[in-house]
């Protein structure tokens, strides 16, 4: 995406946040449908993670899923309007929570809040960041604009600390961060390669997956609760999970199996609301062709 057209696109986002809800939702489907056809490759990737992950739907069902998950994926980011130039007020009138106080009481710190990506993530990520300071790893984006406005989008409300991933995989900001009080998002779902992964089965498919939510409990002493933002047809409610009893244990292998079949319980409830666009399965076990 060239800068130009970065700009472009941004500028019409921000011009959404007083747009009415529905008539985002109206943009979105428009969108949705040129996306399908003008992305195939991303169509493809789609496709095959709900082949893979559910082998008894039908096609059909598969085909719906997928156009309806690109649709809830586009709304997602015409939100983004409320999300970066609306106003508080504006942003508390789309999100409603559910647990919040799982976050605000403290005597749950340290915290990490595990937030897989479904379509609203975001909107839970800023959402939260109203009523409270936190932290998250931040991956630095190719295009400095879209960079740029990921960036202070997410850090508007409440100057989250955004850590920058690290290639060598340096966790001692995170760490510091969380001892100090900062309740810590963390994204679990996403392929990483091999090194420091574990292959943990995701609806019965081997995935790649970092133990880190187990690993970084047990070296901060942290509670673990799940974050999902659901998408409605008013705006979002961000559901908090109580504090998960009995996490981490000393076996950081089924930690991370709990939280894969925790995601599981979430998707099969909102499937066309979780992010298959990605390659979850691109790195596979010694021996396993590639699926893509």
């Amino acid at each position: 995406m060239g800068q130009w057209f970065a700009k472009l696109w941004v500028g019409l986002i921000k011009s959404m946040a007083h747009t009415p809800i529905k008539r985002r939702a109206f943009y979105a489907r428009i969108i949705a449908k040129i996306l399908w056809w003008v992305v195939p490759k991303r169509r493809h990737v789609t496709l095959t993670n709900l082949r893979l992950c559910f082998p008894d739907w039908s096609e059909e069902r598969r085909l719906q899923v997928a156009k309806e998950t690109y649709f809830y994926l586009a709304r997602a980011a015409l939100d983004h309007g409320v999300l970066w130039a609306g106003s508080k007020e504006d942003v508390l009138k789309m999100i409603r929570f559910e647990g919040l106080d799982t976050v605000l009481v403290p005597e749950n710190r340290p915290l990490i809040i595990v937030c897989p990506h479904f379509a609203g993530l975001d909107a839970a990520a800023i959402g939260l960041s109203i009523f409270d300071r936190a932290c998250s790893l931040y991956q630095k984006q190719s295009n400095p604009v879209w960079d740029k406005a990921a960036f202070e989008g997410r850090r508007r409300f409440n100057d989250i600390e955004m850590i920058a991933k690290s290639e060598e995989s340096d966790l001692r900001p995170v760490i510091k961060a969380i001892k100090s009080g900062l309740p810590f998002f963390y994204l679990p779902d996403m392929d990483h390669g091999k090194a420091n992964s574990i292959f943990i089965p995701f609806f019965g498919v081997q995935a790649a997956t970092l133990p880190m939510a187990s690993r970084l409990a047990r070296l901060t002493r942290s509670n673990v609760c799940m974050c999902i933002a659901e998408m409605t047809e008013e705006g979002y409610t961000v559901h908090v999970s109580n504090v998960w009893d009995d996490f981490p244990t000393r076996d950081y292998v089924e930690d991370t199996k709990r939280v894969t079949q925790c995601l599981e319980s979430w998707i099969e409830r909102l499937p066309n609301q979780y992010m298959w666009t990605h390659r979850r399965f691109k790195t596979r076990p010694d021996g396993e062709p590639g699926v893509y």
